[in-house]
């Protein structure tokens, strides 16, 4: 394939929402480094050579307001979390105000999955919260796509959520919706780009995810072994990390 490598390494800061299960971590050492090897496979696949890519992680969680300088980056990747992107703590609303910041400005882009997703409606003002009329939503399950959302999606993501963007910020293109999520993905060109999905998750890290939160209570019987039946089928992980490094490339 030949190569698009841009011309300069593109500097992406890896905002670090959670802290991740004990398998997870054994394998990528922090939870930062899955998104990164999503982004990783993503600039592979979009024809980028070894080098390309100069990716730092930031712990926002554990050390509150923990940011990078926009004039360092070219683009900023929220990461999912267990933790409700709807909380007024200190994290929370100074990421919010954080990424308010770089909505901003016209040349830091911003990417979010999950929870990062969430945060990102929040900034744009959207109402966020728990979905307690139509509950989880879990494993690979199918989404319906926007005419934007086929740019971007085959139309299988990994969902792990409960909590969801309730309607699109003014000035977003849709990307994608489920009878359970009408939000599952927003784009403004040049701008953003999210999905409320984890294309970042290995079957492993599924699985590991799945299995302690039903050994918690929180996933019931019938949950878990649904979800568990799905969670080994192709989904769109790197087509979505592909998407998101042309993305910031303006590709």
């Amino acid at each position: 394939m030949k190569s698009t490598s841009p011309s300069h390494p593109l500097r992406i800061a890896i905002l670090e929402c959670d802290t991740g299960l004990p398998k997870a971590l054994a394998k990528y050492k922090r939870y930062g480094a899955i998104s990164s090897a999503l982004l990783e496979a993503g600039a592979k696949a979009a024809g980028l050579s070894e080098g390309d890519l100069d990716i730092k992680n930031w712990d926002v969680v554990n050390h509150v307001g923990n940011f990078p300088k926009l004039e360092d980056v070219d683009a900023v990747f929220l990461t999912g979390s267990k933790y409700d992107s709807f909380a007024s703590v200190p994290w929370t609303n100074q990421l919010v105000d954080f990424v308010k910041s770089i909505l901003a400005q016209k040349r830091v882009k911003l990417v979010g999955v999950c929870f990062g997703h969430q945060i990102i409606g929040r900034a744009m003002s959207a109402k966020v919260g728990r979905n307690e009329a139509q509950g989880w939503e879990v494993s690979v399950t199918d989404v319906d796509l926007t005419e934007e959302g086929k740019k971007v999606f085959e139309g299988k993501d990994t969902l792990m959520h409960k909590d969801i963007v309730f309607e699109y910020p003014d000035g977003v293109q849709p990307l994608g919706s489920t009878s359970r999520c009408k939000v599952q993905g927003m784009f403004v060109p040049e701008r953003v780009m999210t999905v409320q999905g984890h294309p970042e998750f290995t079957e492993e890290i599924l699985v590991e995810i799945l299995e302690v939160r039903h050994e918690q209570g929180v996933f019931g019987d019938e949950m878990y072994e649904d979800a568990m039946a799905r969670v080994g089928k192709k989904h769109d992980g790197v087509m979505v990390g592909k998407r998101f490094i042309e993305f910031i490339l303006d590709k």
